[in-house]
This record gives C-alpha cells, structure tokens and sequence, in this order.
C-alpha cells in the first residue's frame, strides 16, 4: 500500500488521481479548500495553498501524521484573468501554481517521488527577474507561463540537492477536460470551453501521471509530454537560472518568517 499526498485534489485530475488510488486500497491525503468535493475515505486538509503561512501548517501536519509518503502529487492551481494579491503580499499565480510547490517539495520529509502537475520544456514565457510579482506587466496567460518556467526550475535545482533520494518528475498531461479552475475575462472563457470541449476525458488524462506514480523513472529528474521524455539540455531547465531561482524564493518566503 502508498501513502499519497495530492494537492488539487478535490477536483478535475487531482479528484481522480485521489480515486483511483483510494479504489486500489492506498492512504490518499488530499489537500485543497472545499470539504464538499474530497474522494469518499481520504484524508482531507484544509488549506489555501496561496498562502505561504498555509503552506507550512500542511507541511507541519503530514510530517507529524504520515512520516513515509511514497508520491507527493502536485496539481493545485488557478487561473485569474486579473492581478491578485494574497494577504501575505504575494502575486496570487505565482504564490499558489510555484511557491505552494517549492514549499511542499522541500518542506515533506524525504518524498520517495514527486510529480509536479505543470507545463515542462514550453518555449513560450520566461523568469521576469525584475518582476517576479509581475506588478507591471500583469496578465493571467504570462502569470501562468511564468510559474511553468518556475517549475522547470525547481525541478533542476530540487534534483541537484535531493535526488539521491527523491525522483523528481515534472509532467504536461496534455490538453485535458477538466473544470480549469479560475476567473476569466470573456475572451479567455470561451478559450476555455473549447479546451473542455476537445480535451481528453480526465480518466485518459491522469494515465500518463498514473504511469509515473506507478513505475517512477530512475533519474533524479525527468519531464514528460504525456508519455514522451523531454530532453533537459532545453533552455528551460537551466542549472544557472535554477540556482538564481532557489535563492530568489528563499528570500520571498524567508520574509514571510520561519524555515520551510
């Protein structure tokens, strides 16, 4: 038997990856905000991922409750047409689709495997160093590309400190049919209800990151298209801009008060 820990889990592919392993007898611990929609037999958390303060509590309380988990799922995020600010002072994208994973990736105690949910190896988007908050340039679609880059990275540097322990696998499910959380201006809604429209079925979509939880590669770190590997000699998965990345993140959370 596994112990997984999904966050995201109380919808779209999160919802089913916590399904399909319930069905086969595993502890699944599903992390998100509406009690409502958690998988019959798993062990919820409550918890607002955008807040790095939030972060840290869930951290706290599967290491206490679960000190062996065999797959760190990652599949929270949000879209938002329009900037938002968490009370923490984060740039809500940022905050919830990269730090929440930065923190739980670095923070659980010694995950046999984590897979990161997100978009790797895209040539669209890119770190803004000097805007990280986006304050200036602001929209959902280079939020959203921004904290994919983010991910490739923390998956470079995560691998490079941990990978003796710990499989590092950072996968693009495809185009999938699912609620695609957020809120949307008109344009981007109807972009969305077509993606609903032409995606594959969330059952298809959660098999390539089944096949990983299942059967974890043995490099410290891979990405994935579906089923096919990504090259990492790709710009994205830079060892140089990951390293500048990890210490740009520990100062943001760092000044949120206390380790991860």
């Amino acid at each position: 038997m596994k112990t997984l820990v999904i966050t995201g889990g109380t919808d779209g592919m999160g919802r089913a990856l916590a399904r399909t392993y319930l069905e086969r007898g595993d502890t699944v611990v599903v992390v998100g905000r509406d009690a409502a929609k958690v998988p019959p037999g798993a062990v919820f958390i409550r918890a607002d991922l955008s807040l790095v303060s939030a972060n840290r509590r869930v951290i706290e309380e599967v290491n206490a409750r679960f000190p062996v988990v065999d797959a760190l799922v990652l599949c929270a995020r949000f879209f938002r047409t329009h900037r938002f600010v968490t009370e923490e002072g984060l740039e809500g994208t940022f905050a919830l689709d990269y730090l929440s994973r930065f923190l739980l990736s670095h923070g659980l105690t010694a995950p046999r495997l984590i897979v990161n949910v997100s978009g790797p190896g895209q040539p669209d988007g890119r770190i803004h160093w000097d805007d990280l908050m986006l304050e200036r340039s602001y929209d959902g679609v280079t939020a959203q590309f921004q904290a994919g880059k983010a991910n490739d990275l923390l998956g470079v540097a995560f691998a490079a400190r941990h990978g003796a322990r710990t499989r590092y696998v950072l996968i693009h499910p495809g185009g999938v049919s699912t609620s695609v959380a957020g809120e949307y201006d008109a344009a981007t809604a109807a972009h969305v209800a077509a993606l609903k429209r032409y995606g594959a079925p969330v059952e298809e979509g959660i098999k390539p990151i089944v096949a990983r939880i299942d059967h974890p590669p043995a490099e410290p770190l891979t990405a994935f298209l579906r089923h096919t590997p990504l090259g990492l000699d790709l710009p994205s998965f830079d060892p140089e801009a990951a390293e500048r990345l990890h210490a740009r993140t520990l100062e943001l959370i760092g000044s949120r008060s206390g380790p991860i």
